[in-house]
């Protein structure tokens, strides 16, 4: 018997492969207003300097969230996060970038960058408690699913 009430298991981390690239595309879609494809999620994971966090089901299999991000030098971008939106505000983001920043900082990192829409409360707030700060601004930088221009924060964080 299943009951209402029971939480739901964690999803399990792992890094993130190539194999994953039409389910990163399908979430992605489902959470932005302009989804990237399985085949540049393929391209990117697939590329020697991405590195990437999965958050899996460990019941279905099923990827539950991620993180992608891109290395040069001692410094990285966080290209996407994404998380299934029944599983938003129950800790996976949070889970996904404290083993992502901790990988990356195994690798060297020392500077991690990443940009957000400014109107995207929930992931700033998420950004915030991990020490991110507001480095910068792109005026129009991405477009809202009505078309609107929207503004992106630069945040940077510094590992080591």
């Amino acid at each position: 018997m299943v009951f209402p009430f029971r939480k739901a298991a964690q999803p399990v981390l792992r890094p993130l492969r190539s194999d994953r690239a039409a389910q990163c595309a399908a979430l992605h879609a489902a959470s932005f207003a302009h989804g990237w494809s399985a085949q540049e999620f393929e391209s990117l994971i697939s590329a020697a300097n991405v590195s990437g966090e999965a958050a899996v089901d460990p019941a279905s299999g099923r990827l539950r969230g991620f993180v992608l991000t891109r290395l040069a030098a001692d410094e990285a971008e966080i290209l996407t996060v994404a998380v299934d939106a029944a599983l938003r505000r129950r800790g996976v983001g949070r889970a996904l970038l404290a083993a992502h920043m901790a990988r990356l900082a195994s690798l060297g990192v020392k500077k991690l960058f990443l940009e957000v829409e400014q109107d995207n409360a929930a992931a700033l707030a998420l950004y915030a408690r991990f020490g991110f700060r507001e480095v910068g601004q792109r005026k129009g930088y991405y477009r809202k699913s009505d078309g609107a221009p929207a503004t992106a924060l630069v945040l940077r964080r510094d590992l080591l």
